[in-house]
């Protein structure tokens, strides 16, 4: 486990309570280790949350003047979900300062969605209540303004629950997909996908993930239906 110090500095804080930002950081794994009992980032979680909620949703409020509140309500919830908080805790390497106990596995606190999120959120609550919400306001815009300001709409649209619900709106049957060719290397792997209607192809898609190939591919199979 790395120094707090160096994650503080990185992030550019300078700690009043110290000992805020190590609560942030324990697993409750660790209360078994040490024999203590609720030592851990559980109620800093809880505050994290609160707080990183409100500052998203008034990030998109200013920075979205024309969007209506049921995309503003879908935009907060696919930057606040698990895997994008985890994602933002993985872009400082939180992972490499998590206290646990020695019933978890170092590797396991950097392969969990969950762990990660909830330090993440931890950390966001210790920030607040040593620096003031002024700094981790100034904090959370740092770290999410271009994923607001710059988001692409399609990615909060749900293309495959769109098709499903207008074809079995007219039939009964279901749409299915099709893995049809993956290519590249580990780290920048290509998927494309068949998506069928009663074994019929209704349109192919492309992505960097299975799952983003078949949403293509529904989208594409949404516009071809529209024409």
């Amino acid at each position: 486990m790395k120094d707090i110090h160096q994650l503080l500095s990185r992030i550019q804080i300078k700690p009043k309570n110290i000992e805020l930002y190590e609560l942030a950081l324990t697993h409750s794994s660790f209360n078994a280790d040490a024999k203590t009992k609720h030592h851990d980032y559980e109620r800093l979680e809880y505050m994290g949350d609160a707080v990183l909620g409100f500052v998203v949703a008034d990030l998109i409020f200013a920075l979205h003047p024309d969007m209506d509140q049921g995309l503003m309500s879908k935009l907060r919830s696919h930057l606040v979900q698990s895997k994008s908080l985890a994602g933002y805790a993985r872009k400082i390497e939180l992972y490499d300062y998590v206290i646990i106990g020695h019933s978890i596995n170092p590797d396991t606190v950097a392969s969990s969605n969950k762990i990660l999120e909830d330090v993440f959120e931890a950390l966001i609550g210790a920030i607040y209540l040593d620096q003031g919400f002024k700094k981790v306001y100034s904090y959370i815009k740092w770290i999410f303004y271009n994923d607001i300001k710059f988001i692409e709409l399609d990615e909060l649209t749900d293309y495959k629950t769109r098709l499903q619900e207008e074809m079995q709106s007219e039939y009964r049957d279901s749409v299915t997909y099709r893995l049809i060719k993956e290519e590249g290397p580990a780290h920048d792997k290509k998927f494309e996908s068949m998506v069928y209607f009663n074994g019929e192809p209704l349109a192919k898609g492309s992505g960097k993930t299975k799952k983003a190939s078949e949403q293509d591919a529904a989208r594409n199979a949404l516009k071809k239906k529209a024409m």
